[in-house]
């Protein structure tokens, strides 16, 4: 339910898998190496997996393959590719938002007394980055790190509604939708006509449709463009959550949106 929290300690991720695959953990060490070093030369890679060469080069073949590293032509050795290097800085622009957004989120949390999240739209679906979770007994649980369906989750909706609309088309091509409960919105004419709602109102509602018992009203942060950077969202068990809650909650939601956009630079 909404109160749940997650019980493992701070070294969960740490733990050795129960069943781990050698040839993933290999290439797994090979992205750790390259990233930590300004390039690597086969034997080097072989001498840290202790492997053979020729495995060692299988590998970083691999991973070239899909632009983790790229070959210098001449010298043979392997560096930093693309795609790493896009995901690191994606990762440092999600670190960068919530340094911004913590004090807001915190404050709106203490004003509201409510669990506060702030997530950043990955296509399809929503990251939640951070969160400042409610103090009650009864509490929306941290989502920190889990990943959702973003038309099932209001902070989603908040930002896809700041999509042109082309780009919704690209993004959902399919009539039918998947959903997490049985108040997800699971057609795309639906979700249309709602994301047309929250770009009237300036804000998304969501009852029940990512996890029963559980409501939230979020806004998202926009660019001088008009596009959306992530979103901040306050979640809520609707067992407390009387009908006129609703607007309260949207008010504040809005009004602390507006004030980190003024903070951005």
């Amino acid at each position: 339910m909404c109160a749940a929290k997650n019980v493992d300690g701070p070294g969960a991720s740490a733990r050795k898998p129960s069943y781990p695959i050698e040839s993933v953990d290999n290439a797994l060490r090979l992205l750790i190496m390259v990233s930590e070093q300004k390039q690597v030369r086969v034997s080097e890679a072989a001498g840290e997996l202790g492997t053979a060469v020729s495995t060692a080069h299988r590998l970083l073949a691999m991973l070239a393959h899909h632009d983790f590293v790229v070959q210098d032509p001449e010298s043979k050795v392997y560096k930093a590719g693309p795609v790493l290097l896009k995901i690191g800085l994606s990762a440092a622009k999600n670190l960068d938002m919530r340094t911004v957004v913590r004090p807001f989120a915190e404050g709106l949390r203490d004003e509201i007394g409510e669990t506060v999240h702030v997530a950043v739209l990955q296509g399809k679906e929503v990251l939640f980055i951070d969160c400042a979770e409610s103090r009650n007994a009864l509490r929306v649980a941290s989502r920190a790190g889990t990943v959702m369906w973003a038309h099932c989750t209001s902070v989603g909706k908040a930002m896809l509604a700041a999509e042109p609309d082309d780009v919704l088309r690209g993004l959902f091509r399919s009539a039918k939708l998947p959903g997490l409960t049985e108040h997800s919105i699971t057609q795309r004419a639906d979700l249309f006509a709602q994301l047309e709602e929250v770009r009237r109102r300036g804000y998304a509602r969501n009852s029940s449709e990512s996890e029963l018992g559980v409501g939230s009203v979020s806004a998202a942060l926009h660019d001088l463009r008009g596009r959306s950077l992530a979103g901040i969202s306050i979640s809520v068990p609707l067992v407390r959550m009387p009908k006129e809650r609703w607007a309260v909650l949207a008010e504040a939601v809005v009004r602390t949106a507006r004030s980190i956009e003024a903070s951005l630079p």
